[in-house]
């Protein structure tokens, strides 16, 4: 591994180091992690596996992914949005995920206010993507102290201080910071990165929407 956390681990391919050689963490950065997503069903699992994620490890995330959406109707949040206190129990002895009542709780009540922000925007990802950083504030070149300090940016608090005016929960500006890496309105990935090209393409490709 060089100075600029590339991991070249284990297949000689220049990735950022994050995935720790796991091959399906290396598959989730090479295919998915950045991907431009304006998909409303996708953008709901992402942004509430993020909220589950909070204190754990995306790997954790990773491998109950399956489970979560079977347990979550495959994140349709019109589906969601109906569960009640007997789909809490249910979901609290259900071991193939992540078994928080207070997370469960915010991924129903984000449902519900999902579907408000549907009516009101059109789609959820015509509101998300209005939050997208200008290239100007991004730097040029991301190494792993550069990528660190991302954690948490000025767009990923406003973000996360709009939803929470709008009763969404377990969206902090840290979770919002990953979110927003995740479904690729910033490319992250680290200079000299295998995927940081594709994903620079796959955003100037995207169309926004509106």
């Amino acid at each position: 591994m060089n100075e600029s956390k590339l991991s070249s681990e284990p297949d000689g391919v220049e990735r950022c180091w994050w995935h720790g050689g796991h091959t399906d963490y290396i598959a989730y950065h090479d295919n998915e992690w950045g991907q431009p997503v304006a998909c409303d069903t996708q953008l709901f699992e992402k942004i509430c596996l993020e909220g589950f994620q909070a204190g754990l490890s995306w790997l954790t995330i990773l491998r109950k992914r399956e489970h979560f959406r079977k347990a979550f109707r495959q994140f349709d949040f019109h589906k969601v949005a109906k569960f009640t206190e007997k789909d809490v129990e249910r979901l609290l002895q259900d071991t193939g995920i992540v078994r928080h009542r207070g997370k469960i709780k915010s991924a129903i009540n984000n449902a519900q206010r999902a579907l408000v922000m549907e009516q009101e925007f059109g789609s959820l990802a015509a509101y998300f993507w209005q939050h997208e950083p200008c290239r100007k504030s991004r730097p040029k070149k991301i190494d792993a102290a550069t990528f660190s300090t991302l954690t948490k940016t000025a767009e990923s608090t406003a973000l996360s201080k709009d939803l929470k005016k709008r009763g969404w929960s377990f969206v902090g500006p840290t979770t919002m910071n990953a979110f927003m890496q995740a479904i690729g309105m910033v490319n992250d990935h680290l200079t000299g990165c295998v995927c940081r090209p594709k994903i620079q393409a796959a955003r100037k490709a995207f169309v926004r929407p509106n």
